[in-house]
């Protein structure tokens, strides 16, 4: 009995971030000796911490979220008297293997592809601003200030997809992940039992001076595509490979059928799998039947312009060398065809519904929804009638009395935000 093996790869996540808030405004005033109308000098509140997704080539799992989901950047400062202002909340970066897309419930947010590549997911609130700028020729001394603006905060769906220069693809046994280790420094488990890898692996093999990363996923069987076997689980990591590599079991009892029913998983799959630049690699040479399997292999594929054909051993290194500068003149004419990627990076941002505004009338009562009127009244001074007049100009200024007016509302009636429940006058 073969004892089951835990895999420590883990390709799919989902965390949730949270913004810093910004900092409160401070209500103070000036009280000095020898200054009888200091003033109101209440300084504002600093801004919150964005939080931040960053490329690190030195990972290669999403492992560690497994035991952290939650993530949480600084919040603002609040402000003080003497008009100080509140600091700035720490930026939380977190960092993500290359080849990690990111989306929430929209759909796909950016897909980080180069290291150092940032990708702001939650920007930190405004922080409130102080008294000081609520002075006015009628209104010397107001009392209020503004709280700071909430971050934001939602979950993300992490979901990685190995970027490698070459896949290896191929039935169970096939040898991709001895063919791995025959050209690279890696060392995958290799045992002869179906599904001997259960996790994508990468592998780094120098040709010449030039470094090229191979990916090794799961065997694949058929019906792969719909959720046959384990290989499906792990399909979407040589999406991104430049080139594929099939490797193919010449010592097998049908080795040209097996090939074709990978491409066809291929295609199904994803149709521009088909379409790659690739090779066959012909492996278990060292054996007599795949010597004896070489020439009907040649027959069927070569002549009908399938890729083209590599005898191998993954045992002795028979072919290796060939097989690897093959892939590397196949990486230079790609090299040659695509243009070159932007170097600079880039900073998405998460775009913020400003507007989205519902008034409803339920029951008699009028309930105020969505981020903007949310938002104000997170922020608001609710201590004072100076606080709440002040909230009632901002609503008015991003539009709720004009939806409230269209719908009939009248002296009396309750109107609902949040948590917040006022009289109508």
């Amino acid at each position: 009995m073969t004892q089951k093996r835990e895999s420590a790869f883990i390709d799919e996540a989902r965390i949730y971030v949270k913004a810093g808030d910004g900092g409160n405004g401070a209500s103070s005033f000036r009280r000095e000796k020898f200054v009888p109308r200091g003033g109101p000098d209440g300084g504002d509140g600093g801004r919150g911490g964005d939080v931040i997704l960053r490329g690190n080539r030195n990972m290669n799992t999403l492992l560690h979220f497994q035991n952290q989901i939650h993530f949480r950047a600084d919040r603002g400062g609040n402000g003080a008297g003497s008009k100080k202002h509140g600091k700035r909340g720490a930026d939380l970066f977190i960092d993500v293997p290359l080849g990690t897309v990111i989306a929430d419930e929209e759909g796909v947010i950016a897909d980080i592809t180069r290291e150092g590549q940032e990708v702001q997911v939650a920007r930190g609130g405004k922080g409130g601003i102080g008294n000081v700028h609520f002075a006015t020729s009628v209104n010397r001394a107001p009392r209020m200030a503004r709280k700071g603006e909430p971050g934001d905060e939602h979950w993300l769906n992490l979901e990685l997809k190995s970027i490698g220069d070459v896949g290896f693809v191929g039935a169970p046994n096939a040898g991709k992940s001895s063919l791995l280790t025959a050209i690279s420094a890696a060392r995958p488990e290799i045992g002869a039992y179906p599904f001997t890898t259960l996790s994508p692996n990468l592998g780094v093999a120098i040709v010449g001076d030039v470094p090229i990363v191979a990916v090794d996923i799961p065997g694949l069987l058929e019906g792969a595509h719909a959720g046959h076997g384990i290989g499906d689980r792990f399909l979407r990591h040589v999406q991104r490979s430049r080139i594929l590599v099939h490797v193919v079991d010449a010592a097998a009892e049908d080795p040209v059928g097996t090939y074709r029913m990978i491409r066809q998983e291929l295609e199904l799959f994803d149709p521009s799998l088909a379409e790659k630049r690739g090779l066959i690699a012909a492996n278990k040479m060292d054996l007599p039947e795949a010597t004896a399997n070489l020439k009907q292999i040649r027959k069927q594929l070569e002549r009908k312009g399938e890729h083209r054909i590599f005898p191998v051993s993954a045992v002795t290194g028979e072919g290796i060398p060939e097989l690897l500068e093959a892939i590397r003149g196949e990486l230079d004419t790609l090299q040659e065809e695509q243009p070159a990627e932007e170097t600079a990076v880039r900073v998405y941002r998460v775009p913020r519904d400003e507007q989205g505004i519902t008034v409803t009338k339920e029951d008699g009562r009028f309930f105020v929804r969505g981020r903007e009127p949310e938002r104000v009244l997170a922020m608001a001074y609710l201590e004072n009638d100076e606080g709440l007049a002040d909230l009632q100009r901002q609503l008015d200024r991003i539009g709720v009395f004009k939806e409230l007016a269209k719908l009939g509302v009248k002296s009396g009636d309750e109107v609902v935000i949040g948590d917040l429940v006022m009289e109508w006058t």
